[in-house]
């Protein structure tokens, strides 16, 4: 059984630029000190109803707690996942099933460390809330280590990009509303799409936005963002309640949308014009999405998409001045700390600001 182990072990690591019989020496001084017995690996039977029940029970509070449809999606997959690869009742897990079912992901799926810290925060909710409602007595997380991944930060747009952006959007109206009211708003893809006109205050100077955990606030529309929304709004002729409707033909090859367009004599991005091709729900995220990244393929700009928006805002405003708990707040952030983590300030920014305060 030694013997076995240390060829398991070795079968991993070689590739890896290992020296197998230093390593093989190590091992056999190691494991001297361990009586070494294999774990049964059998499927074991497992109540299903257990799971089921608890993991139910889990998603009502989530849902309870005000949790997004998406998100108490996430929790739902991500636990079962979770459940089918450990095969064990959520009463039995311990803190090695959750080691081992890491370790799996990474070494045989080849998950990333963002991936795996993500699931580990579903993990972790769950058996919080076991605890909590004293299902358990101990939590099999509070001995499973954080893990840790490198921050990141990702780049604002540069004033030049905008402006690019800005000029290759030509005339279309509805694209050139969506990207001025992303640069103003700061507000997020989804919340983009499900906004409703009656949302938008008479003045087209602000726009309640409901957002990730049915929290709503106020954004507000610049100068510029509200010409173009009045311009979109005058053109509309439909009674479709959102902002962004969608349109009730599906738009792809084959679909008779392009025939549509032409039936009523406006081009592909001006459908929206006509009363006829106008849904009764909203704009899906990755319909706008789409619409940005063709944009700034068009534009030479790299890495557009809806959410620099939101960083661009913020870091923006940080340079002009606007202190962050106000720029956190207009993000929707519950702490500065998410906030920080959006902000593109350079070095040489904050060695400035070093110098002038301090």
């Amino acid at each position: 059984m030694r013997d076995k182990l240390m060829n398991d072990i070795m079968m991993l690591l070689i590739g890896n630029g290992v020296d197998a019989d230093a390593l093989k020496s190590r091992l056999i001084i190691i494991l001297d000190k361990y009586e070494v017995t294999e774990r049964c690996t059998e499927v074991a039977v497992v109540n299903e109803n257990d799971i089921e029940k608890y993991v139910r029970l889990f998603l009502i509070n989530k849902r309870v707690a005000g949790r997004t449809d998406n998100t108490i999606r996430h929790y739902r997959d991500e636990l079962g996942r979770f459940f089918r690869e450990t095969q064990k009742s959520p009463m039995e897990i311990t803190s090695d099933d959750i080691k081992l079912y890491l370790a799996t992901k990474e070494v045989r799926d080849h998950v990333s460390k963002v991936y795996q810290k993500n699931m580990l925060r579903v993990i972790s909710s769950f058996y919080q809330w076991m605890v909590k409602e004293e299902y358990l007595l101990k939590n099999p997380m509070n001995k499973v280590d954080e893990i840790k991944t490198p921050k990141i930060k990702k780049s604002a747009f540069t004033e030049a990009e905008i402006e690019q952006l800005r000029l290759n959007i030509g005339d279309d109206v509805r694209l050139m509303c969506i990207f001025e009211m992303l640069s103003s708003t700061w507000c997020r893809i989804e919340e983009l799409a499900k906004m409703k006109i009656e949302d938008i205050s008479p003045d087209h100077e602000s726009v309640l936005v409901h957002g990730k955990g049915n929290k709503d606030r106020i954004c507000y529309i610049n100068a510029r963002a509200k010409i173009h929304l009045e311009r979109y709004l005058s053109m509309r002729n439909d009674n479709n309640e959102y902002l962004f409707p969608n349109c009730c033909i599906q738009v792809g090859p084959g679909s008779g949308f392009t025939a549509e367009c032409k039936k009523y004599h406006v081009k592909l991005y001006d459908w929206w014009k006509v009363p006829e091709l106008v849904g009764s729900g909203h704009a899906e995220k990755s319909t706008l999405g789409s619409r940005l990244r063709v944009l700034g393929n068009k534009s030479n700009v790299k890495k557009v998409h809806p959410h620099r928006f939101r960083r661009t805002g913020a870091t923006f405003a940080l340079r002009r001045g606007m202190p962050i708990e106000q720029v956190s707040k207009i993000l929707g952030h519950e702490s500065i700390e998410t906030t920080q983590i959006y902000l593109d300030i350079s070095e040489q920014e904050l060695e400035q600001a070093h110098k002038k305060y301090v």
